[in-house]
């Protein structure tokens, strides 16, 4: 032993969340004063690809991962169409006060994370990892319920079919369902598919036998 104290070896680890903010495309929309520039020059500094926009613009450019919107009370009442489509981007609200009116701002625009003025360094990089985290996890749930409904249209239209076969064809429910499934497979295609081609296919038949008004 001669005294001298063992080396430590810094383990330095880089979370993916920061790789993967280094390839965003930011969209910083808020006016051009000492917050918008702290902002825009933050996120350059993270690696971020940055477009900043004011006044607020109702088309966003394709491919935005990220949107920094601040929310002021003259622009409160517009209506932005990107905020509510499938594919936009995470929101960061970044608010000067708060009060009731502009917190019911931030939840219509469907805002991820809120950013305080004055801006700083210091809980930026939180809030862009927290909403895009908030972010995904939403598109997920939404794609799962999109299936999940599907599923249950699938299902219920299989149960009307069934039951235009059994009455049609004076046949047993299994016997119905094995109609479906043999017509789905030899056409390389899903039950759900057959059942549909049923259903509308009896629903303009009987249109075809209702007899005119008057008659």
């Amino acid at each position: 032993m001669d005294g001298t104290a063992p080396k430590r070896h810094t383990l330095r680890v880089t979370p993916p969340q920061l790789k993967e903010l280094r390839l965003l495309k930011i969209a910083v929309i808020h006016p051009d004063d000492s917050d918008g520039r702290q902002l825009t020059q933050q996120l350059q500094r993270i690696g971020c690809q940055v477009q900043a926009f004011w006044p607020p613009v109702q088309v966003l450019p394709e491919g935005i991962d990220v949107a920094f919107m601040a929310v002021q009370p003259d622009f409160i009442n517009m209506r932005f169409e990107w905020t509510k489509s499938e594919d936009a981007p995470a929101i960061i609200a970044v608010v000067t006060y708060e009060n009731p009116t502009i917190i019911e701002a931030v939840l219509e625009i469907g805002a991820k994370a809120v950013l305080p003025s004055p801006v700083r360094s210091f809980g930026l990089f939180s809030a862009l990892v927290v909403a895009r985290e908030a972010h995904k996890e939403a598109r997920s749930l939404a794609k799962r319920l999109r299936k999940v409904e599907a599923k249950l249209l699938g299902q219920r239209r299989i149960a009307e079919a069934k039951a235009i076969l059994m009455k049609t064809h004076d046949v047993s429910e299994g016997q119905a369902y094995d109609l479906i499934r043999d017509q789905a497979m030899s056409k390389r295609t899903t039950t759900e598919e057959i059942a549909t081609a049923i259903v509308n296919a009896n629903e303009i038949l009987s249109l075809g036998m209702r007899k005119p008004d008057g008659a």
